[in-house]
């Protein structure tokens, strides 16, 4: 095992991947933290409602990915602003296969861990999943994106799903129902875009 993968994990973005049976998915999180060194252990949360946690739930596996500065919000909407029911997450993804049949990504990665659940934890509207790390690898040692950059550099949003999500309601206008952006204006206009996670006018709705 690689244990300097340990040194990239921060307050940041990941994208954990599971598989069960035939079916398998990703997500975006923010939470990850290592809890123990000997045996080596992590939490995650995820939120109950996610194709991603249902199934870790059932598989019991799971990998992170620990993502690069530089990685593109192209990549982030894929995993971060669909669901794994509607689309295959891994199309035009650089990815590689643990030895629990779960892919993890191999481009604009940091570091993967390979991790197995332990204990399952209710925190509410999120499970806390903690888990021994059976394997890690740093696959890169360019600088890693923390969740303050996501939201400065990048003007990313914080989907409703996610642990660390905020309700702004100081701003007036139309809120994205999929990623939380927010639209300032009396009006939207009909073929309105999101910028973020790209869904049409019908998935904003007044605020």
């Amino acid at each position: 095992m690689d244990t300097t993968a340990f040194f990239k994990l921060t307050y940041g973005l990941y994208i954990v991947t599971s598989k069960d049976g035939e079916h398998e998915s990703g997500c975006v999180m923010n939470t990850m933290t290592q809890v123990t060194a000997e045996p080596a252990q992590v939490c995650i949360t995820l939120n109950k409602e996610n194709y991603t946690t249902q199934l870790i739930e059932k598989s019991g596996v799971f990998n992170v990915s620990v993502l690069l500065d530089d990685v593109s919000m192209d990549l982030i909407r894929q995993f971060g602003f669909q669901s794994g029911r509607d689309v295959n997450k891994f199309e035009n993804i650089k990815y590689d296969t643990d030895q629990h049949g779960v892919k993890y990504l191999t481009q604009d990665s940091a570091a993967m861990f390979v991790c197995r659940v332990k204990q399952k934890v209710d925190v509410g509207t999120h499970y806390m999943f903690i888990s021994e790390v059976c394997d890690a690898k740093t696959l890169s040692n360019e600088p890693v994106l923390t969740y303050t950059a996501y939201h400065e550099k990048k003007k990313g949003t914080t989907p409703p799903s996610a642990p660390s999500y905020i309700e702004e309601t100081k701003k007036q206008g139309w809120r994205c129902d999929v990623c939380g952006y927010i639209y300032e204006g009396d009006s939207l206009p009909e073929d309105y875009i999101c910028p973020i996670c790209k869904v049409d006018a019908s998935h904003f709705h007044k605020i």
